[in-house]
């Protein structure tokens, strides 16, 4: 088994059908107000949640992994407060995830060691993207919990079978 190769695999699987599947259908289950709700000031809404993990992974994946300019200004995802129209939101956060994918498969695994120099960071590729994963997981965590408390239901996710989580999610997904 090539282990750059299934890293690459399974980062693009996060991103494109495990974090992103579950990130739509909680805003399928929110109004355009509840995309920009904030318990309180020193709070994200969901929108800029979006907002942030496209200005990520499009500075971390797109430009210092794929060597595209990087134009990106981190504080105006946390300063927007909306309502930016939720298709625009969409579009932005769908493009951002699409050109990483874009980069990530055609990525040659033997440059997953090589150093690349991120948000003033010396890091290397295989860093950059295990850091957005895990940005990522974390963020698709909350955006799960604000939709949790803005809709008073449980997302029905996964369901339990003896012990086990079975994956609910990807049927409803369509995955």
């Amino acid at each position: 088994m090539d282990l750059g190769k299934a890293f690459l695999e399974e980062s693009r699987r996060y991103l494109g059908r495990e974090y992103a599947v579950k990130i739509r259908l909680c805003l399928e289950q929110l109004s355009d107000d509840d995309l920009w709700w904030r318990p309180n000031e020193g709070s994200n809404s969901i929108g800029n949640l979006l907002l942030h993990l496209a200005g990520n992974i499009r500075q971390w994946i797109v430009s210092g992994v794929g060597g595209a300019p990087d134009a990106r200004r981190r504080q105006a995802e946390f300063d927007e407060r909306g309502p930016l129209p939720r298709a625009e939101l969409l579009e932005r956060f769908t493009t951002a995830l699409s050109d990483a994918d874009r980069v990530l498969g055609t990525l040659d695994p033997a440059v997953l060691a090589q150093d690349r120099k991120i948000q003033g960071r010396d890091t290397n590729v295989f860093h950059a993207i295990y850091h957005v994963i895990e940005h990522f997981g974390m963020h698709t965590g909350q955006i799960m919990y604000i939709t949790k408390l803005r809709t008073g239901r449980d997302l029905g996710f996964y369901r339990d079978a003896g012990g086990l989580a079975i994956e609910d999610w990807r049927k409803r997904g369509g995955v």
